[in-house]
């Protein structure tokens, strides 16, 4: 392939932008080869004193570029190819379905998709795909696929610069920096009136007057999922040892860690472990809960984990708690018991809380909370090395990741973080991890500016997207000393004064997001 890479005339423009370190990495077998490929000169705009946005274009569309079908395998050698669903599988599943291919006339390519080294995991074989023609443009492909399911087979069809292996695939890079030095607002998160919605990005930032501002957390059953932190307060429970970002300072200083949180319900001599904080009771989205939860207690990204014996506290923020079979206890301000429901649902006083409980927790607080006692709720915030983290009001806590960079240095902990699915089956693992996507990313640079960074995916010929690991790198090229993934995909969206800054991947435009991070003046 040829591709327009950095000239040395840009190379010092970006540098200057990006600070000096961030393209030192010469290593011959990073994906960038430690060099930006641009393939336009950089834009940058002032959006408010001390506030710039850098949009640049990278790489650009080859004759390597092209739709494909992508034959799915079963999960077992023997399983029914009519019925397969997973994108990738062992050698001897794809040589089988490769067979069968053939077997109607086509002449299948058989194909090895192989994971980088991650800061937990070495680089290795994920698995085996099955994939037929070639072909420019998707109507094309989705012809053969067609052909193909008639045939007997189960399918989808790729774009191959979206495999996530090719350093020249055109994308879209837009990075907005805050210079602390010349701005004097603030940089912090914000959701609608309720934890319990979805609002749009662009409404939010209007309503708060924001400068600028970009999705955050991923969100589950319309709400943000993860550790959520926002002024010294829990709101929102934590995926243990997950990684997230801590900022304190008004965004002017940020710490890239792994986080878990351990909440505890006293009732007199009596205690018990609470489960979750504003979320609905059984369901553990991304898992790395506590208690028992199947079929995992370990992180693990987009999986619903459940258990069926939960204490859930619901603070105001969340807006009206879900209702259903189980228990409850109504706590006012100062954590005292004006009710005690054999169902769920009754309104959050202001100021006060609600426990919900379902399967045996719900009889445990039957048995042990009566109406007028008072309950005592304690939290505990740790860091990687079980440091407890002071939530003071100047504290937000964002549990996303993966982590991308640390020190500096590229570190993506991907088994640790779940991004790595637990089983045979490792379609999540390419599909989300390997594969390029829309991505967004909030970092702090070598000169402590803030940086919030989206790239735009899933749009042929315009803007591919990353995997995990080529986020990380970029990231470390555009300067970032610790850097943070966000929710991506669809979500993936910036907004400034000027309106929506890149080009979301669906199709309506911009998600409503749980919520978001916004730049204050």
């Amino acid at each position: 392939m040829h591709r327009n890479t950095l000239s040395a005339v840009a190379a010092a423009a970006i540098m200057l932008t990006a600070s000096a370190p961030a393209l030192a990495d010469t290593r011959p077998d990073s994906f960038f080869g430690g060099r930006l490929p641009l393939s336009a000169q950089p834009v940058t705009t002032t959006v408010a004193p001390g506030v710039t946005l850098t949009s640049m274009s990278l790489g650009a569309k080859d004759e390597d570029d092209f739709w494909t079908v992508h034959v799915y395998l079963p999960h077992t050698a023997d399983g029914p190819l009519d019925k397969a669903a997973t994108a990738l599988g062992p050698r001897e599943i794809a040589d089988r379905v490769a067979a069968a291919v053939r077997g109607k006339g086509y002449e299948p390519r058989v194909e090895e998709v192989v994971t980088p080294a991650y800061a937990d995991r070495p680089a290795g074989t994920l698995g085996w795909t099955v994939r037929v023609g070639r072909h420019a443009t998707s109507a094309e492909a989705a012809a053969e696929l067609a052909r193909l399911r008639a045939a007997g087979f189960a399918g989808g069809t790729r774009y191959t610069a979206q495999d996530g292996a090719d350093p020249g695939a055109p994308q879209k890079v837009h990075v907005l920096r805050v210079d602390f030095r010349a701005f004097g607002g603030t940089v912090g998160t914000d959701f609608g009136p309720s934890l319990n919605g979805t609002e749009k990005l662009t409404d939010l930032a209007a309503a708060a007057g924001a400068v600028a501002g970009i999705n955050a957390q991923w969100f589950y059953n319309s709400a943000p999922g993860g550790m959520y932190v926002k002024d010294g307060k829990l709101i929102g429970s934590a995926t243990q040892g997950r990684g997230g970002i801590k900022i304190t300072r008004g965004g002017r200083s940020v710490d890239v860690d792994a986080y878990t949180a351990r909440v505890t319900l006293r009732a007199g001599r009596t205690s018990a472990e609470i489960d979750g904080v504003n979320r609905v009771p059984g369901e553990i989205w991304n898992c790395g809960g506590v208690g028992g939860d199947q079929p995992t207690e370990k992180p693990q990204h987009d999986l619903k984990c459940t258990d069926d014996s939960e204490l859930v506290l619901f603070t105001p923020e969340w807006g009206a708690p879900p209702t259903g079979a189980g228990a409850e206890a109504v706590l006012d301000a100062r954590g005292t018991v004006t009710a005690v429901n054999a169902s769920r649902g009754a309104a959050v006083p202001a100021g006060g809380s609600t426990v919900q409980a379902i399967g045996d927790s719900a009889a445990w607080l039957l048995a042990h909370v009566k109406p007028g006692e008072r309950l005592r709720v304690s939290e505990r915030v740790e860091d990687s090395r079980g440091r407890r983290v002071p939530l003071t009001r100047d504290t937000t806590i964002l549990q996303v990741g993966p982590t991308l960079v640390r020190d500096g240095r590229v570190s993506v902990n991907a088994a640790a973080d779940g991004l790595v699915r637990e089983g045979a089956d490792q379609t999540f693992t390419y599909n989300w991890t390997v594969r390029a996507n829309p991505r967004s990313m909030i970092g702090m640079d070598d000169r402590g500016r803030l940086m919030l960074v989206v790239v735009d995916g899933r749009q042929e010929g315009y803007s591919e997207g990353l995997g995990i690991a080529q986020t990380a790198e970029l990231m470390k090229l555009l300067g970032a000393r610790e850097a943070m993934n966000l929710d991506g995909g669809g979500s993936s969206v910036m907004v400034t004064p000027g309106g929506i800054v890149n080009r979301p991947s669906d199709a309506a435009g911009q998600r409503s997001l749980g919520n978001v991070l916004l730049v204050r003046p």
